[in-house]
């Protein structure tokens, strides 16, 4: 089962948030706020505060070990961007992008222990399908 939080509308960019982002997707819950941690940054607070409140409803949903789940989907978009404008000299204005992210992170179970439970649910097929000969050699009977 997955086990998503939001934060929508952070007033970081994307851009500094996705250097995050790809640290700690495919890395243990444990691992990823161990490494976001000792990071100063503003953007590695924003991400592991979405990992944690994801940790926290993987908790509350009873899951039976949240601490064995890994982040599938650690996803930062971009949000709608405020556009203001700085007066220069003569008349003439530059413009201020001031850029938003919307973070999305997923925790879900480890990749083994799905396929375990799916390989109990599903019966593994017995033989593997027959190839065709190749165009040049003789078919055998």
């Amino acid at each position: 089962m997955r086990y998503t939080a939001k934060h929508r509308f952070a007033d970081v960019g994307p851009r500094k948030l996705r250097l995050f982002a790809d640290l700690i997707r495919g890395k243990n819950v444990d691992e990823a706020l161990q490494l976001l941690r000792f990071y100063p940054n503003r953007g590695a607070k924003l991400v592991r505060a979405v990992v944690e409140s994801a940790y926290g409803n993987a908790d509350n949903q009873e899951h039976p070990d949240p601490d064995s789940l890994i982040v599938s989907e650690c996803r930062v978009d971009g949000a709608p961007t405020f556009k203001r404008i700085q007066p220069r000299a003569r008349g003439t204005a530059f413009g201020i992008l001031r850029r938003m992210s919307h973070i999305i992170v997923s925790l879900s179970d480890p990749p083994e222990v799905a396929d375990e439970a799916a390989a109990d649910e599903a019966p593994a097929a017995s033989g593997a399908p027959a190839l065709p000969a190749p165009a040049g050699t003789p078919a055998t009977a």
